[in-house]
């Protein structure tokens, strides 16, 4: 057996679904990300939630609804398992008393992670997250170009008084430089709001909005086609929240809005990434206490799996 054998999702016929490790995909788990191309993190927080909680359940859950996934993508052909090395390294090991000083761990553990040439696929939390992840890409690729799936915008100024929490990364990310403006993309938002301008500080700023209602009986494809054009080859940060996504479709979470993408949008976006220079992507928000079914944590499983098919150097396995 070769080394690269050794990374690749362990199969239903070899062990069944039900049974075997509790990684993402049934992979392999490694300590670091020495050697690898990609790695699952997990991100266990939901400190940072202003409504339901239970986030913090969500990577172990998307984990274990993952052992449905086999190896290649049946419509794409994608082969990430053939051409990337790829393993899960567990989760940041987060203060859940304390959301500041857990926001410091994520960005230390990111840091180190970056040390190595390896692309992080995390699997959240709440969209707190977003923001150390950022700070540890910026130090690593400067300002990233941003696909930010999400019923929210997530720019307020503060929750409570509080300057981070799951409303407010992407308002400290600009601030901050973490992302330029003119290269990011939110797409799906939609809802109420407390003034009329909740999402024009944005598009004041120089993101282009994507309200849901835009998208409403069509397919996104034509969306992330003019996106991929725009960002040609910056580096570039893939964000998707769960609530992107209508209740019907994605009930375990925690700020649900009706009126949202369906799971084939959602599909068409993350495969018209294809070709982008991703250098990170996260799927955050969901809460298993809120998806008595796991439905939410399965649509999150696979969604992550097509971020994997993706990602640069991704090979395509074609019939003979």
């Amino acid at each position: 057996m070769s080394d690269d054998d050794l990374f690749q999702p362990l199969g239903g016929n070899e062990m069944p679904r039900f049974a075997g490790p509790g990684t993402m995909m049934r992979l392999p788990a490694a300590d670091n990300a020495a050697g690898l191309d990609a790695c699952f993190i997990g991100i266990p927080l939901d400190v940072g939630t202003s409504n339901r909680p239970g986030t913090r359940f969500g990577p172990k859950q998307i984990r274990a609804e993952s052992v449905m996934l086999r190896p290649y993508n049946m419509w794409t052909r994608a082969a990430p398992f053939d051409s990337l090395r790829i393993a899960d390294i567990g989760d940041v090991p987060i203060n859940t008393f304390d959301l500041k000083d857990a926001v410091h761990r994520i960005e230390v553990f990111y840091d180190n992670v970056l040390t190595n040439s390896v692309i992080p696929m995390t699997l959240g939390g709440d969209h707190t997250l977003t923001l150390p992840v950022l700070r540890s890409i910026a130090k690593k690729h400067g300002p990233v170009g941003l696909v930010h799936i999400d019923a929210h915008a997530d720019i307020n100024e503060h929750m409570f008084g509080e300057s981070i929490a799951h409303g407010t990364p992407f308002r400290r990310a600009f601030e901050e430089g973490l992302i330029d403006p003119d290269y990011t993309f939110q797409i799906g938002l939609r809802g109420t709001g407390y003034t009329a301008e909740d999402f024009d500080w944005a598009r004041d700023k120089g993101f282009t909005v994507v309200q849901a209602e835009e998208l409403w009986h069509k397919s996104a494809t034509p969306l992330i086609d003019s996106i991929r054009a725009k960002m040609v080859t910056r580096p570039v940060y893939l964000t998707f929240d769960i609530d992107s996504l209508d209740p019907a479709f994605a009930p375990g979470t925690g700020t649900p809005e009706i009126g949202g993408l369906t799971s084939i949008q959602a599909v068409e976006l993350i495969r018209g990434c294809q070709g982008l220079n991703l250098v990170g992507c996260d799927l955050v928000e969901v809460s298993p206490p809120y998806d008595l079914q796991g439905n939410t944590a399965l649509l999150a499983a696979n969604l992550i799996f097509e971020m994997l098919c993706v990602l640069p150097g991704v090979g395509y396995r074609m019939s003979d």
